[in-house]
C-alpha cells in the first residue's frame, strides 16, 4: 500500500464535482464539490466520502402548464470514475450487504491531487432491495434514508481502514446524513467517547427544522443490527427514542460550525447545548466564472485562479471590456433560453435571474405579488428567468414551479417571464454569469448562505436580495447591488413593496440611463466577491477547524 499523507477526512451524502457527474441535487453537494477544489489549490491533504448514484437525483421536465415531472436515467460512472478493486460487506437489514467503490481523483491548479470515493451497492451479489439503496438521491421513505446514511458513514469508515488511511486527525462531516460515522468510530475506538469527539467536525447548513434528519431509533436498531454499538449509551438529547443526526454529529464533534454570521447565530439558538461557530461559505470563482471572464482575468491577471485577492486589481481591465465579458455571458445565455422558448428575450432588455430549489421559505413568488404594479413596471424593461426543481414528492414546491408558469403566462405581452428545466451545474453557470441582476426574495433567516448570489457576483452581477445568509455580510446598497426589507422585519407584503420600489427607482433607472454607474455596480461586485471565494473558506477551515489538531506522522501501510 502507498504512503497516506490524508489528514482530512471529508464525508458528504452529494459532492458535486460537474453536471457531467448527477451525484449532487443542489447547493450542499455543490458547495460540497467547491470545498474540495478549494482544498486541492490549498494541497490540504484531504480525501472525499460520498454515494454514487447511478440514477443521480432526477432529471426535470415542466410542461406548458407548469406541472413537473421526473425521470431517472442510469449514467455509466466508467468514464469520469475509476472502479477500485477493494469490496466491502455491511450488516443491513440482518444480511450482508456488498458495497463497491469508485475513485475520482480531482486536481488542483498546483497539480495537487484529491481522491473523491463514491460507494455503490448496485452489485449483482446482492437482493434487488439492497442494490437500489444508493440508485438516487434524497429517495425514498425514512427506512431508505437510515441505510443510505449507513452505508455513508458506516461503510465510509469501513473503507478508509480497508484502503490504509491510518492517518486521518479529522472527520469532517457535511451535514446531519453523515452522522453515522461517529458511531462507527465509537465502536472502532471502544466506546471512548472523548476519542471520538477530539477527531470529527461538524458542518450544519439549514435553518429550516424539516432539513434536519431524525428516526425511530428502535427502527435504527432493526435495520443497523451488527453495526450500532452493542453498548450504545446514547444521552438526554435523544428523546422519544429518536436519533436526530445533526444533534448526533454535534455531541460527538469538537468543533461545529453554521455557513454565515447570521446563519452561525441561527444554528446556535437552534441547538443550545452545543456550541456552534461561523464560517461563511464560498465558491470556486474558477469554475463559476463565465468563459468569457476566465479568458480575460486570463490575459491580464495572471495566477488569479489560486489567488483570488488579484482579482481586486480591476483597473487593469477597461469599462469596454468588462461590458463585453458580460455581455458575452448575457448572449450565450439568451441563446440558449430562446432555444427552449417561444418566448424570445432580448438583449436589450434588463435580464433577471432567480434559480435555486424550489421551496416555500425561497419566495420564488414574491416578484408576483402586484401583478399591475410589475406589468407597469417591466413593461419592454425587464425579462426574468426562472429554474429550479422542486423534490419529487414536495406538492407545495411543484405548485411554487407551476404559479410561476400560471403567473408567466398572465405578463405575456408586458413581461416576458420563462422556466428553465433540469437546472445544474451547468445551467446555474448559465443563468449566473448571464442575467444583469440575481434576485434572491427568501424568508429571512431561512437561507444560511445563499451560494448562488455569490457566483453571480463573482461574474460582476449585482444582488437584489433580502439580507439574509451572505448577503448580510455582503450588501453594500447601491454600491455592488440592493437590499430588499428591513433586516429585522420580514413581511411578505413590506418585502413585494420593497422589491418593486428599488426596481422602479434604482434598478431600471441605472441600467438604462447611467452606463457608468452600471458598470461601477459590475466593478464593485466582483470586487466585493472575493471575499466570499471557496479559497477564503478553506483557509479559514484550515485555520479554525483544521489545523489546530497536531497532524499525524505519516506512515508506510
Amino acid at each position: 500500500m502507498d504512503k497516506k499523507n490524508t489528514t482530512i477526512a471529508y464525508f458528504s451524502a452529494e459532492i458535486g464535482i460537474s453536471a457531467s457527474l448527477p451525484t449532487y441535487s443542489g447547493g450542499l453537494g455543490v458547495l460540497a464539490g467547491d470545498h474540495i477544489k478549494a482544498a486541492a489549490d490549498a494541497e490540504i491533504p484531504m480525501v472525499g466520502i460520498t454515494l454514487l448514484y447511478k440514477e443521480g437525483y432526477f432529471k426535470q421536465r415542466v410542461d406548458e402548464n407548469g406541472k413537473q415531472t421526473e425521470t431517472y436515467p442510469r449514467f455509466d460512472p466508467e468514464p469520469l470514475l475509476k472502479q477500485i478493486p477493494e469490496k466491502f460487506c455491511l450488516r443491513l437489514r440482518e444480511r450482508d450487504v456488498w458495497v463497491e467503490t469508485y475513485k475520482l481523483m480531482y486536481k488542483g491548479e498546483t497539480g495537487h491531487e484529491i481522491p473523491i470515493y463514491f460507494l455503490d451497492t448496485d452489485l449483482p451479489e446482492n437482493f434487488n432491495d439492497d442494490r437500489i439503496i444508493s440508485l438516487r438521491l434524497y429517495s425514498g421513505d425514512k427506512d431508505h434514508r437510515i441505510l443510505q446514511e449507513a452505508i455513508l458513514g458506516f461503510g465510509g469508515i469501513k473503507l478508509l481502514d480497508i484502503l490504509g488511511y491510518n492517518n486521518i486527525s479529522t472527520y469532517h462531516m457535511n451535514e446531519g446524513h453523515c452522522s453515522f460515522l461517529t458511531l462507527a468510530l465509537l465502536e472502532k475506538y471502544s466506546g471512548d467517547e472523548e476519542k471520538v469527539r477530539s477527531m470529527c467536525h461538524f458542518t450544519t447548513h439549514t435553518p429550516v427544522e424539516a432539513g434536519h434528519d431524525h428516526f425511530g431509533l428502535n427502527r435504527c436498531r432493526k435495520l443497523l443490527h451488527g453495526l450500532l454499538p452493542k453498548n450504545l449509551k446514547l444521552p438526554s438529547w435523544v428523546q422519544n427514542s429518536r436519533l436526530h443526526m445533526t444533534e448526533l454529529g454535534l455531541y460527538f464533534s469538537r468543533s461545529a460550525n453554521g455557513v454565515s454570521k447570521l446563519h452561525g447565530q441561527v444554528a446556535q439558538d437552534q441547538f443550545p447545548d452545543f456550541s456552534i461557530d461561523y464560517i461563511t461559505n464560498g465558491v470556486y470563482h474558477p469554475y463559476w466564472l463565465g468563459k468569457s471572464f476566465r479568458k480575460l482575468f486570463d490575459i491580464k491577471i495572471q495566477d488569479w485562479r489560486i489567488n483570488p485577492n488579484l482579482l481586486l486589481n480591476l483597473e487593469n481591465i477597461s469599462d469596454e471590456e468588462l461590458e463585453w465579458a458580460h455581455w458575452s455571458h448575457k448572449n450565450f445565455l439568451l441563446d440558449y433560453a430562446n432555444s427552449q422558448t417561444q418566448k424570445a428575450l432580448s438583449e436589450d432588455v434588463l435580464t433577471i435571474g432567480f434559480a435555486r430549489r424550489a421551496a416555500e421559505y425561497k419566495r420564488a413568488r414574491l416578484i408576483f405579488s402586484d401583478m399591475e404594479r410589475l406589468k407597469k413596471l417591466g413593461r419592454n424593461k425587464i425579462q426574468i428567468i426562472f429554474a429550479g426543481k422542486a423534490h419529487p414528492k414536495d406538492k407545495n414546491g411543484k405548485k411554487i414551479i407551476q404559479s410561476v408558469v400560471k403567473n408567466a403566462n398572465a405578463l405575456l405581452g408586458d413581461v416576458k417571464v420563462i422556466f428553465l428545466e433540469n437546472y445544474n451545474m451547468w445551467l446555474g453557470r448559465l443563468i449566473t454569469s448571464g442575467v444583469d441582476i440575481w434576485l434572491n426574495t427568501p424568508l429571512r433567516p431561512n437561507e444560511a448562505s445563499g451560494t448562488s448570489g455569490m457566483k453571480a457576483a463573482v461574474n460582476g452581477v449585482p444582488n437584489l436580495s433580502i439580507l439574509d445568509g451572505w448577503w448580510a455580510e455582503g450588501c453594500e446598497h447601491g454600491v455592488n447591488g440592493w437590499a430588499i426589507g428591513e433586516p429585522e422585519f420580514c413581511d411578505d407584503k413590506a418585502d413585494a413593496d420593497s422589491l418593486y420600489q428599488i426596481l422602479e427607482q434604482e434598478v431600471i433607472p441605472t441600467y438604462y440611463n447611467d452606463k457608468k454607474k452600471w458598470t461601477n455596480l459590475m466593478r464593485a461586485s466582483i470586487e466585493k466577491s472575493i471575499q466570499f471565494t471557496a479559497h477564503r473558506m478553506i483557509a479559514e477551515y484550515e485555520e479554525k477547524f483544521y489545523s489546530k489538531i497536531e497532524e499525524p506522522s505519516i506512515e508506510t501501510v
